[in-house]
């Protein structure tokens, strides 16, 4: 069974930065895209950043410009660096990648167990 795991996230101050990245564990025979989502309190997780295989970006309107997605793809780990934050940034996190575990099989999402990124002086 692949799991993905986060690592990064903490308490950081208003305009700091922050690194957040994720890995899966377990079997694996291709990755296709990768991104990160995040939840606020009372929120609806939204979508901020996507990559491709081949590196091709996406980043939602909010944090186009401070944050950016980025892959190294023969670490299977995906990477989101985030500047310039700012309190409304207080969320989980949480990585979404699509993993195909075998030849036969089809691209399936997995969802990495979050991470909570709190921004506050």
């Amino acid at each position: 069974q692949v799991q993905l795991v986060e690592s990064g996230g903490g308490l950081v101050q208003p305009g700091g930065s922050q690194r957040l990245s994720c890995a899966p564990s377990g079997t694996i025979f291709s990755i296709n895209t990768m991104g990160w989502y995040r939840q606020a309190p009372g929120e609806q997780r939204e979508l901020i950043a996507t990559i491709t295989r081949g590196g091709s970006t996406n980043y939602a309107d909010s944090v186009r410009g401070r944050f950016t997605c980025s892959r190294d793809n023969a670490k299977n780990t995906v990477y989101l660096q985030m500047n310039s934050l700012k309190p409304e940034d207080t969320a989980v996190y949480y990585c979404n990648v699509e993993v195909k575990r075998n030849y036969y099989s089809r691209y399936v999402p997995v969802w990495g167990q979050g991470t909570q990124v709190t921004v506050s002086s």
